[in-house]
């Protein structure tokens, strides 16, 4: 237990460093949420493209003596 709360003490610098390491894990989480909801409203807004924009047909070279 002892080698346990030595190590959590980190040697007098846990003030420092516990809250570092929690900082950097929100700021990971905040970049997953933000590029995850980018991600949704890039797809969202292509589908909504997709939707207005007509199809077009694919170019065959039937016909074009190719």
């Amino acid at each position: 237990m002892t080698s346990l709360a030595t190590y959590f003490s980190m040697g007098g610098y846990a003030a420092f460093v516990w809250p570092s390491y929690a900082l950097t894990a929100v700021v990971m989480v905040g970049l997953v949420v933000v590029t995850w909801r980018g991600l949704k409203a890039r797809e969202a807004e292509l589908k909504a493209l997709q939707d207005v924009m007509p199809r077009r047909r694919a170019r065959t070279h039937e016909g074009q003596g190719q």
